[in-house]
């Protein structure tokens, strides 16, 4: 049976991205997958991680099950904003938190390169954005994306990784989130 855990990182639990999240959810449970959310704003846990990884802070009850729930998933679905060529600042924080050594990554003695922790692993990244899809490749190369698929999700072992950009959604129509949707679900029920 494959796992798959749904990692919403909008601070705001009436956005669009939690309605995505609940139809990524709906496609999903027409499969015979174990299904996990997390929504990150409903997590208590510190995101600043205060000693980089000089000093390890100990992980909240929060992110211990979090974290858990990342290494049982075998395909993991990120959802959020665009803000700022990036994701959210609480989003972030719980990246810093919980992709650690020895959770997402290995350091290996004479080697510069880390041993990926998180091999087998696949992952859908579903970004909102009020920015066209052209803006967001042409102008701005597609930073969020870099940033979680190769610096994060990719450098962990998770691979492939899929990415949906939905945009723009200020001002959009119901008709065309309506579409968004029904699109995300369609995702789930492929589990992809």
């Amino acid at each position: 049976m494959k796992k798959v855990l749904i990692i919403n990182g909008h601070p705001n639990p009436d956005s669009f991205n939690y309605a995505l999240s609940e139809a990524y959810l709906r496609g999903a449970q027409k499969n015979s997958a174990e299904i996990m959310q997390l929504n990150l704003a409903a997590l208590d846990f510190d995101p600043n991680l205060q000693f980089g990884y000089q000093k390890v802070m100990p992980l909240e009850p929060d992110l211990q099950m979090a974290t858990e729930q990342i290494k049982a998933a075998d395909h993991l679905v990120w959802i959020f904003p665009l803000w700022w060529f990036g994701y959210p600042a609480l989003m972030k924080g719980f990246i810093d938190r919980v992709f650690l050594p020895g959770v997402a990554f290995k350091y290996r003695k004479n080697n510069p390169i880390p041993e990926k922790l998180l091999k087998g692993k696949s992952a859908r990244v579903i970004i909102t954005a009020d920015t066209p899809y052209w803006y967001y490749r042409l102008v701005m190369r597609g930073a969020a994306t870099r940033q979680l698929k190769k610096g994060t999700l990719e450098f962990s072992g998770i691979s492939p990784v899929k990415v949906s950009y939905i945009g723009p959604i200020m001002n959009a129509k119901p008709a065309f989130l309506e579409k968004q949707l029904a699109k995300v679900e369609q995702l789930g029920s492929r589990l992809v």
